[in-house]
């Protein structure tokens, strides 16, 4: 079988590799899509070890895939199944989250337990939208810490995957009105299409747009927008400032967008407007679960975000395209 392994910036070898035994308490799934991270873009750029992605190693883990071994003590999956592999636990290893082995063509699911280590694909769900089931679960996770209450509203800074995720999710959890800030009007055209405000922050005044959209409320400084939630999923440090200078009085800003550097935040402002910084990272199984039933409701055309397929001999050139946030949203591998 074939798999790609991580060398390092700009080096990825591809080789031919035995396929992996099943044993008694095991599974051997087979890859159908795999999608591309923003960590797999940032480990071929940069470097992969801030992300966990190490030299060396099979990567990959955004992917849906087929059961096509299984162990005789494994009692609840049959072969042909489709199942989401869950990155934490799928190699029985937490350190692989990032490992998983998408970019493989077969990988192996030790000692697995059904709703653990794999999750069942709906029937609903198609084959190229449960591709992206791991990134919205970060963006579901992102949602859910900001405690979203029926009728506030949001800002979402990224219209990537995870951005979009949790735009979504934020409807899904019950806020009326989300607006989704991004750099690329390639990007700002499909969120609009989902239904969801946006602004082109490079070429429009956000605050000023935002009590349009929003209507006003009070800050620190005076009038500003009326918007209870904002989430990081850039992770630059103009995002923290902005929402500083625009900021209502107890709105809180969730943080899922990886700083690479180490950040200085005024606390007195944070004190007098009682806001909160909330870190969000990864996810949980009820993340899987409610990014399924999200995905099954068809309410959002979630595969219209899939803007690129290449096959996997073709990987170097598909991580490429990904990097271009002006052209394309989210590329996925479409394994033989």
């Amino acid at each position: 079988m074939k798999v790609a392994i991580y060398q390092g910036i700009k080096n990825i070898e591809m080789k031919e590799v035995d396929m992996p035994k099943c044993g008694d308490n095991d599974i051997v799934i087979k890859n159908i899509y795999a999608a591309i991270c923003g960590s797999d873009i940032s480990a071929y750029y940069r470097g992969g070890d801030a992300n966990r992605i190490f030299k060396g190693y099979e990567f990959g883990h955004e992917m849906v895939s087929e059961v096509v071994a299984v162990g005789k003590n494994v009692k609840d999956i049959e072969v042909g199944q489709i199942v989401y592999p869950y990155p934490l636990t799928a190699r029985g290893d937490s350190s692989r989250s990032a490992t998983l082995g998408g970019f493989s063509q077969y990988i192996l699911c030790p000692n697995v337990k059904l709703n653990q280590t794999v999750y069942p694909v709906n029937e609903k769900i198609s084959l190229k939208t449960a591709s992206l089931i791991e990134p919205f679960t970060v963006g579901t996770r992102a949602a859910r810490r900001s405690r979203p209450q029926a009728g506030e509203t949001a800002i979402v800074f990224g219209a990537g995957a995870i951005g979009i995720s949790a735009a979504i999710a934020l409807k899904f959890f019950g806020c009326k009105k989300v607006m989704v800030v991004d750099l690329s009007d390639f990007r700002l055209e499909k969120c609009a299409k989902l239904g969801f405000e946006t602004c082109n922050s490079s070429k429009e005044d956000l605050k000023e747009k935002a009590m349009d959209v929003f209507g006003e409320a009070r800050g620190l400084a005076g009038e500003t927008a009326n918007v209870d939630i904002y989430i990081d999923a850039v992770g630059h440090e103009s995002i923290i400032r902005t929402f500083e200078g625009m900021t209502k009085l107890f709105a809180r800003m969730v943080i899922v967008g990886v700083h690479h550097k180490p950040l200085e935040i005024n606390l007195l402002p944070l004190t007098y407007a009682q806001y909160e910084l909330i870190g969000s990272g990864g996810y949980m199984p009820e993340d899987v679960r409610d990014v399924m039933e999200i995905m099954a409701s068809g309410e959002y055309d979630i595969e219209s975000l899939i803007t690129h397929e290449f096959n996997l001999d073709n990987l170097e050139e598909a991580i490429i395209t990904a990097s271009k946030g002006n052209e394309a949203l989210k590329v996925v591998i479409k394994h033989d």
